[in-house]
Order: structure tokens, then C-alpha cells, then sequence
């Protein structure tokens, strides 16, 4: 009886202590509640360690130069002659440029490319991996809260002290605990690494574009190259089929003795060299087929027979609209990327500074445990508010290396930058370059076709008539199927140049 007496006191004495202690832990929490109030404030201004965004000064993108008119342009304009037809023209590139030319069937190749295209997938699918990636940066910004809980079976221990000789007895308890905590966010840590994901969604984003405009002009270009060797397929095949005319015409003459056998041989000796270009021509035509069925996302030979059939090479008539430099600076994607990419590099050493100073957060439990019989009871609460702080004073330098390799990721992010700017421009002029100077070779082609053709013709009437060797007429025709060779692989690369300028203008980023 007198152990149980002291056990019931002992449980009355820490009864009353725990009810003296209730309110001085209220008023301790209301003496408490400026100090977080002030941390909170701080977590919420302007201070943020480390640099913030803005362009260099010295970065390319910033040199006027890099904005002014093309030096392919300007070129054109000095060198142009009275009423000539100009190729390149200061007009704004469309977004879906490929309309310039004129084909419903490359518009709707264009379309189902960038609606299936496996590489555009994927860089839409990176898209979203960043985007969530930085809905779990923002998601640091909030209260955290955490619940956990259960039963169980069993006793506690310490009673042996308070009444020797006294077994306790088993019994089902419960515990219950709940916390909610707050970082302040002091020094700007999680700001600049919001920042720095931000900007790593906006770099994905830009590839996205970049995707889109390598989709497009690989598509156009697929289609060109199909077309273009359709067309010097068509030809060649003509050219086999003048030369079998050509070969009749000797035969015949050589079966009533006014030809020799050297004229029908150098006449079938012709015919098998032009015979030997089609199968090339095929089987380009059909390699680029399948290079335009893998841009559509399609299995090989799964086009239409329009595609297959196309002997016509889509060109853009009249001047190309390319704008000047300062459009081409805010249209490429690769340069979207690239700066956003370096503001990146940026926030992040902000990221890396603010592991020099503490970190503050601002916690709050609770807790309820006892057993089963008194589940909640007002003696089983237990609470606890204050703020934890957290600093890794000795290791600093560890830290100090952190931010030197995140200042030295943002000069690479910088030299990378301006690399990209100086790419493109030199893309674009090197584009602009090649197709001024395939339009000359065009012309002459074209002029050197129609000689040639001038001069088989009478070749072949001087020999029929007896007025000229055989040698005379096959070395014309041999000239006139070389120039319409040539002049129909020009005609291609005319095609391949005017989708070559589109995408170094970035042209299918909207």
C-alpha cells in the first residue's frame, strides 16, 4: 500500500509540473513569435547572394555589328546590275516558310513531321522532365508538413525505480506526431536555385524550337533531294532514249554501207555510259525516300506514291526574305538556349554562396502519445516551436571550391555563348554565300545547255547528210547529255542552298 501511495504521488507531482510548464511554453512561444516573425521578413526581401542575370557587356550577341545587314546582302546590292532580278531580299523570313514554295505536298509532309518526328518527341519529352524538375525546386520554397503514427503493444520501463518490486502490466498505446516546417530562405539559396531551374526549363523549351527547325528543313530537304533526283533521273533516262534514237540512225546507215563500224561501236560505246547513270540516280532517289520517311516518323517505303513519283524540284521563285542580323539574333533557338543555359550557370553560384552562411528553419510539432484507454487525452499532448539553424562553419573551403567551379561553369557558359552567336552568323552568311553563287552557276549552266543543244542538233543534221564524221556528232551529243546532267544536279543544289539559308535564319521557331 505505501509503494502504490508513493507511485500515485510521484504521478501527481509531475501532473502538476507538467500543467506549470503549459503556460510558460505558451508565453514563451508569444515572446517567441516576433523573432520568427523578423526571420520570415528577411527570408521574404531582396537579399540574394551571388551575381545577378543580366547579358555581358563584352558578350558577342551585344557587338552592333552582329545585328546589322548581312555582308552577303550588302555584297548583292553593290555588285547588282540595272533591272536584274535580285536573290536575297531584306523582307521578314515567314515562321512556316516553307509555304515560299509554293508545293501542298512538301506543306503537308512539313506538318506530319512536326506533328511525328521520334527527335521532336524526345525534345518535348525533355521539356517536361525539366518542367518538373522545377516544380520540385519551387516545391522546397513551401511548408513542409509530416504526419506519423501507429499503435502498439507493450509496457514502460522506470517504474522499478519509482516502486520496487512492482511488475507493470502490458497495454495497447498509440502515438501520434505532426510536424510542420518552413526554411527561410535568408540568403536567397532557394531563390537563385529557382532561378537557375527556371532558366533550365527555358534552355529545353529553346531545344524544342531548335528540334523544330531541324525538322523542317530536313523534311524540305529530304523532299528536294527525292525530287531533285527524280528529275536528273528523268533526264538521264532521256538522254538513253535520244541515244537509242542516235543508234538506230547509225545502224541504219551502217546496214546501207554509209557507216563504218567504228561509228556504230563509238555510237553503242555512248549508249552504255549513259545506260550506267540511272541505277546511281535510283538508288540516291530511294535513300532519300527513306531519309524523308524516317523525318515523318514513318516506317521505309511508307510514302505516298506522289512522294515517290515527284520529278519537279520545288524552288522558292524570286528573292529569299532574310531579314538582317538583328532578326536572326532573336529567331535562332540554339541562341535562346545557349543565354539561357548561361543564366543558369549564373543563379547557380548564387546557389553555391549561400552554402557560407546558416540556414534557418521554422518548426513546428506536435505529438500525442499514451495508452489506448486515454487515446488524446489532454496529459498525452506534447508541442514544440522554434527555428533550427544549420551551419557548416569549419568547412568552408569545400564551399569557397563549389563557387569558384560554378563562376568558372559560367565563363565556359559565356565563351559558349558567344560561340553560338559567332555559328550562326557564320552559318547564315556561308549559306547565303553558296546559294548567290550556285544562281550564277545556274545561268551559265543553262546558257551552256542551250548551245549544246544547238550544236547536236546540227551536228546530227551535217551527218545524216553526209557532211561531217560521226566523231563530230557523238562528241556534241556526249556535250549536251553532260550539260543537262550538270544543269539538273545545279537546279538541286539550288534547292538544297534555299532550305540550307531557312535554317541557318532559324526559320520554324514560332
Amino acid at each position: 500500500m505505501r509503494r502504490r501511495a508513493a507511485l500515485l504521488r510521484t504521478a501527481l507531482l509531475r501532473t502538476a509540473r507538467l500543467r506549470t510548464a503549459l503556460p510558460r511554453a505558451a508565453g514563451l512561444a508569444r515572446r517567441a513569435t516576433p523573432l520568427f516573425a523578423a526571420l520570415l521578413l528577411a527570408g521574404c526581401g531582396s537579399l540574394a547572394v551571388g551575381p545577378d542575370y543580366h547579358v555581358p557587356d563584352e558578350a558577342a550577341v551585344r557587338d552592333p555589328a552582329a545585328a546589322g545587314p548581312f555582308q552577303e546582302a550588302q555584297a548583292q546590292a553593290q555588285s547588282a546590275t540595272p533591272g536584274a532580278d535580285a536573290a536575297l531580299s531584306a523582307e521578314p523570313l515567314p515562321p512556316r516558310w516553307w509555304h515560299l514554295f509554293r508545293d501542298p505536298t512538301l506543306d503537308a509532309l512539313v506538318q506530319e513531321a512536326l506533328a511525328h518526328n521520334t527527335d521532336l518527341r524526345v525534345a518535348a519529352a525533355n521539356l517536361e522532365l525539366q518542367n518538373a524538375t522545377l516544380a520540385q525546386v519551387r516545391a522546397a520554397e513551401q511548408p513542409q508538413l509530416s504526419v506519423f503514427g501507429g499503435p502498439g503493444f507493450g509496457h514502460v520501463s522506470g517504474l522499478s525505480e519509482l516502486a520496487p518490486g512492482l511488475s507493470p502490466s502490458n497495454q495497447f498505446a498509440y502515438r501520434l506526431e505532426g510536424g510542420l516546417s518552413y526554411q527561410i530562405d535568408v540568403v536567397g539559396e532557394l531563390r537563385r536555385a529557382a532561378e537557375a531551374a527556371q532558366a533550365d526549363s527555358a534552355a529545353a523549351a529553346a531545344a524544342v524550337g531548335l528540334a523544330r527547325v531541324n525538322v523542317a528543313a530536313g523534311t524540305a530537304r529530304a523532299y528536294a533531294m527525292a525530287c531533285a533526283t527524280g528529275q536528273q533521273l528523268k533526264v538521264a533516262e532521256s538522254s538513253v532514249a535520244l541515244q537509242k534514237e542516235q543508234l538506230g540512225v547509225v545502224q541504219r546507215l551502217h546496214d546501207a554501207g554509209r557507216a563504218g563500224a567504228t561509228d556504230l561501236a563509238r555510237s553503242r560505246g555512248l549508249l552504255a555510259q549513259l545506260e550506267a547513270s540511272p541505277p546511281a540516280l535510283r538508288a540516291q532517289r530511294q535513300a532519300a525516300l527513306y531519309q524523308l520517311a524516317a523525318w515523318l516518323g514513318r516506317t521505309p517505303g511508307a510514302l505516298p506514291a506522289a512522294v515517290q513519283q515527284c520529278a519537279a524540284v520545288p524552288q522558292v521563285a524570286g528573292a529569299l526574305p532574310v531579314g538582317d542580323g538583328a532578326a536572326l539574333l532573336r529567331r535562332r533557338p540554339d541562341l535562346r538556349r545557349s543565354e539561357r543555359q548561361l543564366a543558369a550557370a549564373t543563379a547557380r553560384i548564387g546557389v553555391a554562396t549561400a552554402q557560407l552562411y546558416p540556414k534557418v528553419s521554422l518548426g513546428l510539432s506536435a505529438s500525442s502519445a499514451g495508452p489506448a484507454s486515454d487515446f488524446l487525452g489532454r496529459d498525452t499532448f506534447a508541442w514544440n516551436l522554434g527555428p533550427l539553424i544549420r551551419w557548416s562553419l569549419p568547412n568552408t573551403g569545400a564551399v569557397r571550391a563549389r563557387i569558384a567551379g560554378a563562376e568558372a561553369s559560367t565563363r565556359m557558359a559565356l565563351a559558349s555563348f558567344d560561340g553560338t552567336v559567332l555559328q550562326a552568323l557564320r552559318e547564315t552568311e556561308t549559306a547565303l554565300s553558296a546559294y548567290r553563287q550556285e544562281l550564277v552557276s545556274v545561268e551559265a549552266l543553262q546558257r551552256a545547255r542551250d548551245d549544246s543543244a544547238q550544236v547536236a542538233g546540227q551536228a546530227q543534221r551535217l551527218y545524216v547528210s553526209g557532211r561531217s564524221a560521226y566523231l563530230d556528232t557523238l562528241d556534241a551529243q556526249r556535250s549536251l547529255a553532260t550539260a543537262e546532267a550538270n544543269l539538273a544536279a545545279a537546279q538541286a543544289r539550288v534547292a538544297q542552298e534555299q532550305v540550307a539559308v531557312f535554317m541557318a535564319l532559324g526559320g520554324g521557331w514560332e
